[in-house]
């Protein structure tokens, strides 16, 4: 446990909010680009970085990544808020009387509903731990709350290789392969792509689901392990709820708000929309944002059952997301340094300059891993990366799920480290970044050993 407490009071020492994390990361990108990049022929190359990084945070494209990316956080904190939901956690929560069932239950639950959709997992964890902090409270047995906040996040170390996986959801889009490799160097190899990398090669993969078993297992035990050394901390917390109004409804309008017939009917309604539009590719395992998104707020209505408790439960959901909401465009602005700079070409070229057909998976997935603590977008590092290592695997001949599947796993893994997505949760725990990521970096490095060997034997 000495090396557990070693990294706790560093990153206490020295670890500040995400936020200035995220303004310190764009200055160091400006001088690694800066520094590692070739000035322009005419003008100045500060000037010329500082362009690129204003339109990265501006990229429609990526802005409108970005608020799919906060519908699945915000509709999926929504689920989590529903009455059904709600007593579902209280039952599992009235199973812990101290940390080390804590951390088996709240990191094995997080991980299976993560693996589903990475949004609902990140709130489910969330409030998985606050309410075992407010049951701890009100019982009187003692846990170790930052641990068990570590084990409500660490779905978001195996949410892209799962339902909602950026990457592997993109790439089986019709037409997608093509549009991102449109300006390959090699026309033959451009010929050769295939139309859809279906879900079934990639997430649905017996080796993926086997690499996915095998951490839900091995998880929760490393969290096992650690709660026998951890030390019982304070926890201090009120009742965690969206407020609703008690005003009685005044009028039709308002009786209409409440009415629980009208709410599920809605929702019953976008459901049978969602089986008749998508039937076909749900058959074919094709998953995209849009569907996920438009299956969770057909789901959130049925489940509020009212207008009125959907809308409390959005006003609820909505602070979760506004740290992410003002990053987000700080990260898109990075990624526009190191896009147009060539900074993430040279990443990849060097990893591809060292590697074979049996190792260009493993550089794939530590250069992803760098790249995703400087962006921490899995669909937006995609966009960036994914060209590259389409292309460099075509020219080794490494099976493109893989490739793609390596990179998901590479992005994924530095979230451990990476606290950006961890806001929601540390603004419904109260925790801070600095009180989990030293049980999220051993997860981290168990992870990585898992993938690692995955994907050198898979």
């Amino acid at each position: 446990m000495g090396f557990t407490r070693t990294i706790e009071v560093v990153f206490k020492r020295f670890l500040p909010a995400p936020f200035t994390i995220a303004v310190l990361l764009t200055l160091l990108t400006l001088v690694l680009a800066l520094l590692t990049t070739n000035p322009p022929a005419e003008g100045s190359h500060i000037l010329q970085l500082l362009s690129y990084w204003e339109n990265g945070i501006w990229n429609k494209d990526l802005l409108v990544f970005g608020y799919q990316m906060m519908l699945i956080l915000v509709l999926g904190h929504i689920l989590v808020l529903s009455g059904p939901m709600n007593r579902l956690i209280q039952r599992l929560t009235s199973l812990v009387n101290n940390t080390s069932q804590a951390v088996i239950l709240v990191s094995v639950s997080t991980l299976i509903v993560s693996f589903f959709n990475w949004g609902l997992g990140l709130i489910f964890g969330a409030i998985m731990a606050r309410k075992v902090a407010e049951a701890s409270q009100e019982r009187g047995f003692s846990i170790n709350y930052p641990l068990v906040g570590a084990a409500g996040y660490c779905g978001l170390m195996i949410w892209h290789g799962g339902i909602s996986g950026s990457a592997p959801l993109k790439v089986a889009e019709s037409g997608h392969l093509q549009q991102i490799m449109a300006g390959i160097s090699d026309p033959g190899l451009l010929a050769q792509l295939p139309d859809t990398i279906p879900g079934s090669a990639t997430i649905f993969s017996w080796w993926n689901l086997l690499l996915f078993g095998i951490l839900l297992i091995l998880i929760p035990w490393v969290f096992y392990r650690l709660s026998k050394k951890a030390e019982s901390t304070p926890v201090n917390l009120t009742p965690y709820a969206p407020k609703s109004s008690s005003a009685a409804p005044d009028g039709a309008a308002e009786r209409l708000d409440d009415s629980p017939w009208f709410g599920r009917g809605v929702g019953l309604l976008m459901l049978l929309t969602f089986i008749v539009q998508y039937g076909d590719k749900l058959l074919g395992l094709t998953l995209t944002p849009n569907m996920l998104n438009f299956f969770m707020l057909g789901m959130a209505l049925l489940l509020h059952g009212s207008f009125r408790s959907f809308l409390a439960a959005v006003e609820e959901a909505i602070k979760g997301a506004a740290g992410i909401l003002i990053q987000f465009p700080l990260y898109f602005g990075i990624m526009g340094i190191m896009a147009e700079s060539g900074m993430v070409q040279q990443i990849a070229d060097f990893f591809v300059s060292i590697a074979n057909e049996t190792t260009l998976p493993i550089y794939t997935f530590f250069s992803a891993g760098l790249v995703n603590i400087f962006v921490p977008s899995g669909g937006g590092q995609w966009a960036v990366q994914g060209p590259i290592v389409i292309e460099s695997a075509m020219q080794l001949g490494v099976p493109l799920p893989k490739a793609v599947m390596a990179l998901s796993y590479g992005d994924q893994i530095t979230n451990m480290l990476q606290p950006f997505w961890a806001l929601p949760l540390l603004g419904i725990t109260k925790l801070k970044a600095k009180e989990i990521l030293p049980y999220t970096l051993i997860i981290m490095l168990v992870g990585s050993a898992v993938f690692i060997c995955g994907l050198l034997l898979l």
